[in-house]
C-alpha cells in the first residue's frame, strides 16, 4: 500500500477527512497530485509558500510541478541521500506505522483507509502532543495563531526549551511512502498481497 501525505510544516497538522492525503495500491504521480490538490483546496496557501518533498519522481512529475507553479508555490527537495531534510514527514510516517499500522489488522483497503482517517483526524491532530509545538497538539497550536495578523505570523517565534527561539516558517511537506505489504489486506477477492 502507498500513502501520499501533505503536512503543514508550521503546525505539523495533517489535512482532515482524507483531504491532503491519498492511499492506493500503486505509487503513481496521480496519487501525490491528488493529495496536493486536496491540501491546496483545504488550506488555500498564499503565493510563495515553500513545498518541501523527498526526491521521489512523483514530486518532479510535470503534473505535480505544474500545480506548484499554478499556485506560485516554491518547490524544494531533499539533498541527494539526505533523509534528514524531510524529517518532520518521515517522523509522521514512523509514528503512523508504529502507532496505527503495526498495531492493527485490516479487512480491506476501505477498512485501512478508515483507520488512517481516524488516526489523523481524531488522534494525531487533536490528541498527540508534539515537542516541536511546545507540547501542544496541532489543533491547539493552530488555534493560538488564529486571528493573528499576517505580520505577527510572519515574525512569529516559537519558544522551545530553556527559552531558545526559532523563527517559525510555513511550508507544506510532501511524502510518499510504501507501507509494508500486509498479508491480511486482499487486493482482490481470494488474492493476498505478497
Amino acid at each position: 500500500m502507498y500513502l501520499a501525505v501533505i503536512l503543514d510544516g508550521y503546525s505539523r497538522k495533517w489535512a482532515p477527512s482524507g483531504q491532503g492525503w491519498r492511499l492506493d495500491r500503486t505509487l503513481t504521480s496521480r496519487l501525490a497530485v491528488d493529495a496536493l490538490q486536496q491540501a491546496i483546496a483545504l488550506r488555500s496557501p498564499m503565493p510563495g509558500l515553500v513545498h518541501h518533498s523527498d526526491r521521489g519522481v512523483q514530486y518532479a512529475s510535470a503534473d505535480y510541478v505544474a500545480i506548484l507553479k499554478q499556485y506560485a508555490i516554491v518547490s524544494s527537495m531533499n539533498r541527494p541521500a539526505n533523509p534528514y531534510d524531510n524529517a518532520s514527514c518521515e517522523s509522521f510516517i514512523k509514528t503512523l506505522k508504529r502507532e496505527e499500522i503495526y498495531a492493527n489488522e485490516y479487512r480491506d483497503l476501505v477498512d485501512l483507509h478508515g483507520h488512517i482517517e481516524e488516526f489523523i483526524d481524531c488522534y494525531y491532530n487533536q490528541k498527540r502532543l508534539h515537542s516541536a509545538l511546545g507540547y501542544q497538539t496541532p489543533e491547539e497550536f493552530e488555534a493560538q495563531t488564529r486571528g493573528q495578523s499576517e505580520a505577527e505570523l510572519n515574525s512569529a517565534t516559537l519558544r522551545f526549551f530553556a527559552g531558545t527561539r526559532q523563527k517559525a516558517s510555513t511550508a507544506l511537506v510532501g511524502e510518499g511512502t510504501q507501507t509494508p505489504s500486509l498479508p491480511h489486506i486482499p487486493t482482490r477477492l481470494g488474492e493476498s498481497m505478497t
